[in-house]
């Protein structure tokens, strides 16, 4: 059957709620409204209040209110509108969901989702549009999850409420509308990363709304008989270090998709962990295609210039392969 990215997230949430009456929903615009993306719509009218639950507009306010319910017993999920808002919650966060069971001597955990929209393309402009998933990914104490695909935005849900400790769920808008044909959605893994596609001559390395243009790219290269490996990194903390390199162990180059900022970026952290564990498996430096550094722009060709495009990223495969300068 074929279902949405966004009917994936929603079925998941109703799944949650349905299944533990432990879990509840709480963030801006969840009940009533059904969401800013419509992921919970409905969910309000199905489970009452008590379940999903309107909050102010005070991110700060309701992930400290989810970090306390988690500690008094519930299974929330925290929804932030967008990721630029949560910079708002980071205090909580940081601070203390993710330092808790540290600072505690492991005598108390913190079984707490967050999930918040992520990434450019919508022309949303600069306080709406940024990729800061490197941030959370800097942070110990944090599971940190990409979902790209329609089975992944259901069963990374479902598997992170069973977690005992904080995970922070990115879902990229460029996703929400996309489709698959699925058989059925079910629990998904949330320590591994995913080979997506198979290739001898270049892997590319990418995650979240980034990889849909990868396989494309994937797919135009093919005509010139150019195999890319494509591995969807999935989780971003902890990192899957072992399917990286396997992979690049196998075709010997690497090109990173990462749709933040290059300075300080995930495809650094990946870059490194290339140089210091698989260096000489390269047959040529590892490339990476990240956002140019500015604030996103709201105009769509300026937005569109500014984060990763599939013509990029073919380009830089061939500058890998030696096919230009």
């Amino acid at each position: 059957m074929k279902v949405s990215y966004r009917t994936a997230v929603h079925d998941g949430l109703r799944d949650a709620l349905a299944g533990d009456h432990r879990v509840m929903l709480m963030g801006e615009d969840v009940g009533r409204y059904g969401g800013t993306y419509a992921a919970s719509k409905g969910l309000l009218e199905e489970f009452g209040p008590e379940q999903v639950r309107d909050t102010p507009l005070s991110e700060l306010g309701f992930v400290g209110v989810g970090i306390g319910a988690a500690l008094g017993g519930l299974r929330p999920i925290v929804e932030v509108m967008t990721v630029n808002f949560s910079l708002l919650a980071l205090d909580q966060i940081v601070n203390t969901a993710a330092a808790l069971r540290h600072m505690s001597g492991g005598q108390f955990s913190i079984p707490l989702v967050v999930r918040m929209a992520t990434g450019a393309g919508r022309q949303l402009a600069a306080q709406h549009s940024h990729s800061l998933e490197c941030w959370y990914a800097h942070i110990p104490g944090i599971k940190v999850l990409a979902p790209a695909t329609v089975e992944d935005a259901y069963g990374m849900l479902v598997t992170a409420l069973d977690d005992p400790d904080p995970v922070v769920i990115f879902e990229h808008v460029q996703l929400y509308n996309t489709s698959a044909d699925v058989d059925t959605l079910a629990p998904t893994d949330i320590c591994r990363a995913m080979v997506r596609r198979t290739g001898r001559d270049v892997t590319l390395i990418t995650y979240g709304g980034s990889l849909p243009k990868a396989l494309d790219a994937a797919d135009r290269l093919s005509v010139d008989r150019v195999g890319c490996e494509v591995v969807d990194l999935r989780v971003l903390r902890p990192l899957d270090t072992e399917t990286i390199i396997e992979s690049v162990q196998k075709t010997h180059r690497a090109v990173i998709i990462d749709e933040g900022w290059r300075t300080g970026s995930l495809a650094a952290e990946v870059s490194a962990r290339l140089a210091e564990e698989a260096f000489y498996d390269l047959d040529a430096p590892v490339l990476r295609v990240c956002s140019a550094e500015v604030p996103i722009p709201y105009a769509r060709h300026l937005e569109q210039a500014a984060v990763p495009q599939v013509s990029t990223i073919v380009d830089t495969v061939n500058r890998t392969l030696g096919k230009n300068s």
